[in-house]
């Protein structure tokens, strides 16, 4: 069942309220309802267009394109929907048009991929690993969970990321245990083949294991590395995974 709108109620239910009735249950509850006549991504779509040719770049301009990125257009179909516009709507009024198109689908691209792969967990990325940079890949971020009875550290690496060959040392106990919490990544351990991890994965690796992980080519990975408690404890960093040995080893 569609969610009742009261947008109009809520704003104007008192000053205006046949104007709020008309705009709540006849505007957006019959005509945008009329999906076996127009699809909803359809209606965004001419609605943008109109406010766009109009120069009604307001809130509801906003509005309307937030609805249609939930409506299912894409960034790459906004951008040709507004430019073909633009021939007939005018140009200064698809450059005010872009302006509010890019911040509401500006997740779709560059930074907003930390972004969105930042609200998919509830540990934090953290900083740039620069401690450990020279045993990695691209880049990771580092953030703490704890430090106290147990090192538990939340590794995040950039799609393409991962760490060298190494290997957990000690003379008694040691290791480590991996627990992934969000995205996509591979572990290796020397002479076997990868495995893909997601989130919910748990990794134990033994001392004396030579072994790698890291994220797929195509997708951020996080996950926790838990220091398993040994004696004289130590990590021998190995040679890297090379470009042609990472994108075999993940087809």
């Amino acid at each position: 069942m569609a969610k009742k709108q009261t947008a109009g109620r809520d704003a104007l239910g008192s000053f205006a309220p046949k104007f709020a009735q008309l705009n709540d249950d006849v505007l957006f509850g019959e005509v945008w309802s009329r999906e076996d006549k127009l699809s909803l991504r359809d209606r965004s779509l001419v609605t943008v267009v109109a406010l766009m040719a109009q120069g009604l770049t307001d809130s509801s301009f906003s509005y309307h394109l937030e609805n249609a990125k939930k409506n299912g257009i894409t960034k790459e179909e906004i951008a040709e929907i507004l430019t073909h516009a633009a021939f007939y709507a005018g140009w200064p009024k698809a450059w005010a048009a872009f302006r509010m198109a890019k911040e509401i689908w500006k997740e779709e691209g560059g930074d907003d991929a930390k972004s969105r792969h930042q609200k998919s967990m509830i540990f934090p990325i953290g900083q740039p690993n620069d401690a450990y940079k020279q045993f990695f890949v691209g880049q990771s971020y580092l953030a703490p969970v704890s430090k106290e009875q147990v090192g538990i550290f939340n590794v995040t690496f950039e799609p393409g990321c991962r760490n060298h060959w190494h290997i957990h040392r000690a003379e008694k106990g040691g290791g480590q245990i991996l627990v992934c919490v969000a995205g996509r990544g591979y572990y290796q351990e020397w002479g076997k083949a990868p495995a893909l991890l997601t989130a919910g994965d748990v990794v134990n690796i033994p001392a004396g294991v030579k072994h790698w992980h890291g994220a797929a080519s195509d997708c951020w990975f996080s996950h926790l590395a838990v220091e398993v408690p040994g004696e004289k404890s130590s990590t021998e960093w190995l040679e890297p995974v090379g470009e042609k040995e990472y994108s075999e080893l993940t087809k």
